[in-house]
C-alpha cells in the first residue's frame, strides 16, 4: 500500500475560535462548584505568597536598623506561616483539579463511545479505523488537562498579575510603572507567532493520526504481512510517516520554544532599567533598598504569570486541535437513527417486502435499482448472484444498516423506517460473513446474543449447530477466555460460536450472511441439521457461494445488474437455463474438476 494513502491530513486551515471552549463548558459546568471551590484557594494562596515581600521589605528598611531582634523573628515565624497556608492550599487545590480532570475524561470518552455506536457503517467504510481511535484515546487524554486545570490556571494567572501590580503599586508607583513598559513589548511577540505555532500543532495532530491509522491496520494484518513478505516495504512507510511525527514535532516546539526567551529577555531587561531608575534617577533617598529589592522581586513574580500564561498558551494551541477533531467526531450525524415519535414494532410474522428500492453507496453509482419482492412469512430465501452485485446490501437494508435510497422496506406491511431500531434489530439474527469474537470466555461471546440466557440454554444452542464438542474438548470448556478477533481459534471455530450466539437471540427474521464460508464440507453436512432446525418457522435470508447449501430453500433470488433478474426455486431456476442455471452447472463442473 502506498504510503500516500495514510499521509492523508485532515484539514488545518480552521480559525482558533474561542466557540469551542464555550463548548467544552457543557463538561465543565458539571464540576463548576469545584472548581470554583479550587480557584478561590488558588487566589487565597497566591494573594499570601505575595505578602512575602512586603514583609522583607519591612524587614530590610524598619526592623533590621532599628536592631529590633524580637520583631525580626515575629517577621520570621509569619513569613514561614505565610508559605505554610500558600503551599496547604495549593495541595488541596491540585488534588479538587486531579479528580475534576479525571472525571471530564471519564465523560467526554463515554460521550464519544455512545456516539460511535449509533454512526452508521458508512461512516466506519469511509475512515481508517486507527484515525477513529486515537481521538477516543489520545485526544481526550491531552485536552482533558486544558479544560480542568488549563482554564482554572488561566484566571489564577491573571489574577496573579492582577494582585502583583496591585502589590508593586502599594509599595512604589515609579518603579512599578518601569516594571509595567515591558508588557506591550512582549505581547507583540507573542502575537507574531501565534499563527505559526498553532499551524504546526495541528500538524503533529495530523501526522501522528496518520502513524495511528497504519500502525492499528498492520497489526491487524500482521498475518497477510507475513504472508507475502511485506515487512521490509511496510517498515519503509513506517519510518517515513515516524518520520514525519518527527519533524512535524520539532518544528511546532521550535515555535513553543520561542516563548520562554522571549519573556526571559524582556524580564531581564525589564530589571535591568528597574534598577538604573531607582539608582541614577530616583536615588537611595526615593528609592529605597527595601523598596527596590521589594519591587524587584514583585518584577520578577510578575513575569512568572506572564510566562506560565505562555506556555498555557502553547498548551491551548497544542490542544485546541485535539478538540476540534473531538467535537467534529461528536458531530457527525447519526443518518440511521429512530425518527422522531418512531414507533416500537411489535412481535412479528415475518412478512418481508421491498417496493422499488433504490441505494447506492456512492452518489451516481448506484447498487440496486427498482427491486421489489415479497416474502411470505417462515419462507426461506437464497440470494445468489456475481460478487458485488447487491446480495449483501439487500439484507443490510433489512436491517437497516444503512438508509434506502428510493422505495421503502416493509416487515410485517409497516415501513422500517418509522420503527425504532431496538425493536426491529432485536427481532432479527443477522450472521455476518465475519465471524467477530470478542476478548472474554466462549460462554459470555455466546450469550452476546442473549444476556440473560442460563448455562444450559448456551450449551444447547451450541450443541445444535455442532460446537459443543470442541468447546469441551478446551482445557475450560465454556468458560476458555478467547483473546481479540478470537485468535485462540479457527475461522471454522468462530463461524459455529457465531451460529450459536445468532441461535440463542431466536430471531423472527434470520440473515445468514456466507455464514458456512469457513467451515469445511463435512463439518457443514453435520451442520446442516442445525441449520435447519434454525430455519424452520422463521422467514430467513441465506446468501451462499456454495449453492449446494441453499438448493432447499424455498426460493431463489439471483441477483445482478442492480435487480432481481431470476426468481424461483431450485428446480424452477434450472429449467429456464438462464443465470443461475449457468452458475450452479458451472460451480458443478468445478467440484467434479477438483474431485
Amino acid at each position: 500500500m502506498a504510503r500516500n494513502t495514510y499521509g492523508q491530513d485532515e484539514r488545518l486551515e480552521t480559525p482558533f475560535e474561542f466557540r469551542h471552549l464555550l463548548r467544552a463548558g457543557v463538561y465543565l459546568k458539571r464540576y463548576r462548584f469545584r472548581m470554583l471551590a479550587a480557584l478561590v484557594l488558588s487566589a487565597i494562596a497566591a494573594a499570601t505568597g505575595l505578602l512575602s515581600p512586603m514583609i522583607t521589605q519591612k524587614a530590610l528598611d524598619d526592623v533590621i536598623p532599628a536592631g529590633d531582634m524580637k520583631r525580626l523573628c515575629f517577621l520570621a515565624l509569619l513569613l514561614v506561616g505565610v508559605f505554610a497556608v500558600s503551599i496547604a492550599f495549593s495541595t488541596i487545590r491540585s488534588r479538587i483539579m486531579t479528580k475534576v480532570g479525571q472525571d471530564i475524561i471519564f465523560d467526554i470518552r463515554s460521550d464519544l463511545f455512545r456516539h460511535l455506536q449509533e454512526l452508521s457503517f458508512q461512516y466506519y467504510d469511509d475512515r481508517p479505523h486507527g484515525k477513529i481511535l486515537i481521538r477516543v484515546v489520545n485526544y481526550v487524554n491531552s485536552v482533558s488537562d486544558m479544560l480542568s486545570n488549563g482554564i482554572i490556571n488561566v484566571i489564577l494567572e491573571v489574577l496573579n498579575m492582577l494582585f502583583i501590580v496591585i502589590f508593586m503599586l502599594a509599595t512604589d508607583v515609579g518603579l512599578s510603572l518601569v516594571v509595567l513598559a515591558g508588557v506591550p513589548v512582549l505581547m507583540a511577540f507573542m502575537m507574531f507567532i501565534k499563527k505559526h505555532q498553532r499551524r504546526a500543532w495541528q500538524q503533529v495532530s495530523n501526522k501522528n493520526s496518520n502513524l495511528n491509522a497504519y500502525l492499528q491496520e498492520n497489526i491487524s494484518g500482521a498475518r497477510v504481512t507475513q504472508i507475502f513478505t511485506r515487512e521490509e516495504e511496510n517498515a519503509e512507510i513506517f519510518d517515513g510517516l515516524s518520520k514525519d511525527c518527527q519533524d512535524a514535532w520539532l518544528e511546532a516546539t521550535k515555535y513553543s520554544n520561542l516563548i520562554w526567551p522571549g519573556i526571559d529577555n524582556v524580564s531581564v531587561w525589564v530589571r535591568a532599567a528597574l534598577y538604573m531608575v531607582a539608582l541614577l534617577w530616583l536615588g537611595p533617598e526615593r528609592a529605597s533598598v527595601g523598596v527596590v529589592v521589594a519591587i524587584s522581586s514583585y518584577a520578577a513574580r510578575f513575569w512568572q504569570p506572564i510566562l506560565n500564561l505562555g506556555n498555557l498558551f502553547n498548551t491551548f494551541i497544542n490542544n485546541i486541535a485535539y478538540l476540534e477533531r473531538i467535537f467534529e467526531t461528536l458531530d457527525e450525524p447519526v443518518t440511521v437513527k429512530d425518527k422522531e415519535g418512531a414507533a416500537e414494532l411489535a412481535p412479528i410474522r415475518g412478512a418481508v417486502s421491498f417496493e422499488d428500492v433504490g441505494f447506492s453507496y456512492e452518489e451516481g453509482k448506484e447498487v440496486l435499482s427498482h427491486v421489489s419482492f415479497s416474502v411470505r412469512p417462515g419462507e426461506s430465501i437464497a440470494l445468489v448472484g456475481p460478487t458485488g452485485a447487491g446480495k449483501s446490501t439487500i439484507v443490510n437494508l433489512l436491517s437497516r444498516f444503512y438508509n434506502v435510497g428510493s422505495g421503502r422496506v416493509c416487515v410485517d406491511g409497516q415501513d422500517i423506517s418509522e420503527v425504532t431500531l431496538h425493536s426491529l434489530r432485536s427481532q432479527m439474527g443477522i450472521m455476518m460473513q465475519d465471524s467477530f469474537i470478542f476478548s472474554g470466555t466462549i460462554g459470555d461471546n455466546i450469550r452476546y446474543g442473549k444476556l440473560d440466557a442460563s448455562e444450559e440454554e448456551i450449551e444447547a444452542a451450541a450443541r445444535t449447530v455442532c460446537a459443543d464438542g470442541f468447546i469441551r474438548a478446551m482445557e475450560q470448556g465454556y468458560q476458555t477466555e478467547v483473546k481479540e478477533r478470537g485468535s485462540l481459534l479457527s475461522q471454522g471455530q468462530k463461524q459455529l460460536i457465531s451460529f450459536a450466539r445468532t441461535l440463542l437471540s431466536d430471531p423472527r427474521i434470520l440473515i445468514l450472511d456466507e455464514a458456512t464460508s469457513s467451515i469445511d464440507v463435512q463439518t457443514e453436512q453435520a451442520l446442516q441439521q442445525g441449520i435447519d432446525a434454525m430455519l424452520k418457522g422463521r422467514t430467513s435470508f441465506i446468501i451462499a457461494h456454495r449453492l449446494s447449501t441453499i438448493r432447499n430453500c424455498d426460493r431463489i433470488f439471483y441477483i445482478d445488474r442492480g435487480g432481481i433478474t431470476e426468481s424461483g426455486s431450485h428446480e424452477e431456476l434450472m429449467a429456464k437455463r438462464g443465470d443461475y442455471y449457468k452458475l450452479y452447472t458451472a460451480q458443478q463442473e468445478k467440484v467434479a474438476f477438483l474431485n
